[in-house]
């Protein structure tokens, strides 16, 4: 019993040993003597939260709070500040979501021009000439076959090509254009080439004038040419153009095909081509009104996005007066090719 009795009174001792060590006042040892606060002017003390509560052993002194660098000035007399820009401030970077919400104008956005504070505006004319130039102002080129293939049909098997080349930059280019088609055994059907100046009117089209040099059918023919190409909506690759021969004969043709991406590799190009003339061209077997229509669906691989073989089906059919020279001639006027080919660019 007098070894329970022992037992019970030192574990209280124990116990209470910590509880007496947080309330002790540490106020007297050195270094321990908190800073006085500095009272505010005109101000009421806040309540403390913490009164009455024991003395924490880390507990690290309250900082003093920093004087008012404007206290006694009379700030009324100043006239009212307004937000801060890139030219008032000399800061590049202040501008735009750095400056506070409201419905004032936009600041007017700063020339990058600093090097000239250092080395003088004529100076830096020269060296900013030759970073648009690089960078805004170059010239490239272009070598592109969006047809170039072997077709099989019932009549006879032949090849067709159509491609173009351009050089210039992002406003002027000079394009050459060509095309044709022949039949093995029979030589080529039509051939034609294109020498065209193009600008672009926007981000998306060019207008192109020039002239085009028919080799077949018939006698050679040339035109002078104006048409227009480029992007439309929904990435439709379009084309539109007018031709006026040396003797008077106004075609006009129009064409378009867009690239429906099945995966990244494997593309799907419906396409579609329509040729017109104003009149009947006996010695290029055209007549007037709608000449013919081209129906054409491709499905190639991408091996690289510079070369991607391909295979599908083409149909042509000539109406009108054209299909009657055609039959006149021994053809038949409307021909379905099973097509094998590789489209490629540089």
């Amino acid at each position: 019993m007098k070894r329970l009795l022992l037992l019970a009174a030192a574990s209280t001792i124990i116990c209470a040993a910590p509880a007496a060590g947080q309330s002790m006042d540490h106020s007297d040892m050195p270094g321990m003597t908190p800073p006085k606060p500095t009272p505010t002017p005109a101000s009421k003390p806040a309540e403390d939260q913490h009164a009455g509560h024991a003395a924490q052993p880390n507990a690290k002194p309250a900082a003093a709070e920093p004087a008012d660098p404007h206290a006694g000035h009379d700030m009324s007399a100043m006239p009212e500040a307004g937000p801060a820009t890139p030219q008032a401030s000399g800061d590049p970077g202040l501008g735009g979501t750095a400056l506070p919400p409201g419905n004032a104008p936009a600041p007017v956005p700063v020339e990058a021009n600093y090097a000239d504070s250092i080395w003088g505006r004529d100076a830096m004319i020269g060296s900013r000439a030759a970073v648009m130039r690089e960078h805004g102002g170059g010239t490239f080129s272009q070598i592109i076959f969006n047809i170039a293939e072997y077709q099989a049909g019932k009549r006879a098997d032949g090849f067709r090509w159509e491609g173009e080349g351009w050089f210039g930059g992002d406003i002027n280019r000079l394009v050459v254009k060509t095309e044709g088609e022949a039949t093995f055994g029979e030589g080529v059907e039509s051939a034609e080439v294109q020498g065209l100046y193009s600008r672009a009117i926007d981000p998306y089209f060019n207008v192109q004038v020039g002239v085009r040099h028919d080799f077949e059918p018939g006698r050679p023919a040339t035109y002078a040419t104006v048409g227009i190409e480029g992007l439309a909506p929904y990435w439709f690759e379009v084309e539109g153009a007018l031709f006026l021969s040396t003797r008077g004969d106004l075609l006009a043709r129009a064409e378009g095909y867009y690239d429906q991406r099945i995966t990244q590799r494997v593309i799907l190009q419906p396409r579609v081509e329509f040729n017109l003339s104003a009149q009947d061209v006996p010695a290029s077997r055209i007549g007037a009104g709608l000449v013919d229509v081209e129906l054409g669906l491709r499905l190639r691989y991408e091996i690289s996005r510079e070369f991607a073989p391909y295979v599908g089906v083409a149909y042509e059919a000539k109406t009108g007066r054209t299909a009657n020279f055609s039959r006149v001639a021994g053809e038949d006027p409307t021909s379905a090719n099973f097509v094998v080919g590789v489209r490629f660019w540089f």
